[in-house]
Formats: structure tokens, C-alpha cells, sequence
């Protein structure tokens, strides 16, 4: 009888996040292979007892689910992270996978404000060739000019087409060891900060010029507005959160899986208590935003020689 093939894949959550993490996860096994075994690593610092158990009863036959602690990893490095607003620590986990798990030759990354809607495995199977990361173009940065002066001046991308999302992507581990990737991560904290997208800027910093652009259909964003084409995975990312507005693109798919768990209760009451100074907060927060890559950039000056 033939293996089945092995389909790593990681999420990184802390208690906050779990009931999205019980969604992403419901879609995702909705649409998984029995020709596959997919083990899921979810990395962590503080996840309670109760909400594991709540997450371990998604396991099945070909489905294992395991908790992985990252404290003693982010002990090491916790004075040298900047987070603010929306983000949290938890964005920096991924970048400690290479060496977590030498035993994997390859891994999918994704974020838990996600939808699947096609076997994670085919995303997993795409040819790496030689590249370190697999992703797919960060629309927000397209859209705005500020930021793609950011990306290419501040961050260091030649053109901002091809910045990537760091949402969804397939990680190349091991390119990623042979390349030294946490060890030039963690120098590079010493040296750099970067504060508009953090974990984000620096792997594009990282492993730009050894970057496979995939299609958009591995990482549709509502923000982004309605595309042609396939849609595999829906990234419900920045303030696109149809938990807390009626309106977002490609909901439905949000709430076909939401009404599956045993989270769904929970996550109308997180929407429920989502207010309008709540809003106003958050739209200020994406003005500063703007703002602070305009900053970030003419504080670095702009040596192009080919303005556009």
C-alpha cells in the first residue's frame, strides 16, 4: 500500500484567535484529500487548556493537530520585536519553522482569517524550484502609492510587484536552513525595524529575488474588490472581517463553514461588541498607517533613477 504523502502545515494563533482558527481549519478539512496525511502545527505563547481541546476534536484519521509552544524561542528575541495596532507577537512565529522542523522538506503557512476552498495539498505541491517562499503579490501595496514607494525604497523590493503577502504562502525550509534564514532574521532585528507590515517587510527583505509569485487565486482579499478568476483560498485580511461588517466581499463562504463549529455563538458576540468608536479607531489606525510609510520613506531618501 502506497504512503500517503505528508502535507505540513502551520498556523499561529493566541487565545484571541482561536474561534477564527476553528473556521479556517472546518473549510480547510472540508476540502482535504484521504489520499493525504496533513499534519497541523499550531505555534503559540498563550493558548489555553480549554481552547486546544476545542481545537485537537478537529483531528481525523489524516488529520493530526499539534500545539507547539514558542516561548522559550521568543524569550530570546522578545526585547528586539516591534509590534502595534492589530498585530501581535504571534505574526513573528513563523519564521522560526525551518529550524523548528528539519524534518520537513517543505510547509504551507497560513493565517486564521482564512477560507479553503480546494485541498490545501495542491497549494502544498506547487514547484518551488530553487525559491525560498511561494506567495502571492500583496494587493494592498499595489493599491496604494505610498506604500509601494515604502516597499521598494524602505524595504528594499526593486519593484513592488513583487511583494509578496505573507498570509498564505509555501516555505521552501530547506532552501530556507541552507540559506541561514532565522540566523539573518534575528541579525537583522539587531539592525533594522521595520514598522509598517514588521514580519512581513523583513521576509520579503530576506528572500527577495528567491520569490515564486503565484496566482491570486491562492490569496483573494476582499479589500482587493472583486477579481475574475478562481478563488482557492480567501484572505479575509486587514478590516475586511466579516465578523464585524455585513458588507465583506466573499462572506458567505465565511459563514457556511462558521455555522459548522462549535465557535460560531462565540464569534457573533466578538462581532456584537464591535462598536463604532471601535471602527473609528481602526480607520485612523490605516490613516497612520499611510502616514508612516510616507515618513518611513523620505526619512531614507529616494536614490531610483527612473521615477515612474
Amino acid at each position: 500500500m502506497k504512503n500517503k504523502e505528508v502535507i505540513p502545515v502551520f498556523f499561529a494563533v493566541d487565545d484571541g484567535y482561536i474561534p477564527f482558527l476553528g473556521v479556517t481549519l472546518e473549510s480547510l478539512i472540508e476540502n482535504t484529500s484521504a489520499n493525504n496525511k496533513y499534519e497541523v502545527k499550531i505555534l503559540y505563547t498563550n493558548v489555553s487548556k480549554e481552547n486546544k481541546e476545542r481545537i485537537k476534536k478537529y483531528e481525523k484519521e489524516n488529520i493530526n493537530i499539534e500545539f507547539v509552544d514558542l516561548n522559550k524561542q521568543l524569550k530570546e528575541i522578545e526585547g528586539k520585536l516591534y509590534t502595534r495596532n492589530y498585530f501581535s507577537n504571534t505574526s513573528y512565529y513563523r519564521l522560526f519553522i525551518p529550524e523548528l522542523y528539519p524534518q520537513y522538506k517543505k510547509a504551507v503557512y497560513i493565517d486564521s482569517d482564512t477560507i479553503c476552498l480546494t485541498d490545501i495539498a495542491d497549494l502544498y505541491n506547487i514547484n518551488m524550484e530553487y525559491n525560498l517562499i511561494a506567495a502571492v503579490p500583496d494587493g494592498a501595496i499595489q493599491a496604494i502609492k505610498e506604500f509601494q514607494d515604502y516597499v521598494e525604497i524602505v524595504v528594499g523590493v526593486a519593484n513592488y510587484n513583487n511583494y509578496f503577502n505573507a498570509g498564505i504562502m509555501v516555505m521552501n525550509l530547506e532552501e530556507l536552513r541552507k540559506y541561514k534564514f532565522q540566523e539573518k532574521f534575528i541579525y537583522m532585528l539587531g539592525k533594522i525595524r521595520f514598522e509598517v507590515a514588521q514580519d512581513q517587510d523583513y521576509l520579503n527583505r530576506l528572500c527577495k529575488g528567491r520569490v515564486k509569485l503565484l496566482d491570486y487565486s491562492w490569496n483573494r482579499m476582499p479589500v482587493m474588490g472583486k477579481q475574475d478568476g478562481d478563488i482557492n483560498i480567501i484572505h479575509y485580511n486587514l478590516g475586511a472581517k466579516p465578523w464585524y461588517f455585513d458588507n465583506v466581499l466573499y462572506q458567505e463562504h465565511f459563514w457556511k463553514y462558521a455555522k459548522k463549529t462549535n465557535f460560531y455563538n462565540e464569534i457573533k458576540e466578538i462581532g456584537a461588541q464591535y462598536t463604532e468608536a471601535d471602527k473609528e479607531k481602526d480607520d485612523a489606525n490605516s490613516s497612520k498607517l499611510i502616514e508612516l510609510a510616507k515618513i518611513e520613506t523620505e526619512c531614507v531618501g529616494d536614490d531610483r533613477i527612473n521615477r515612474r
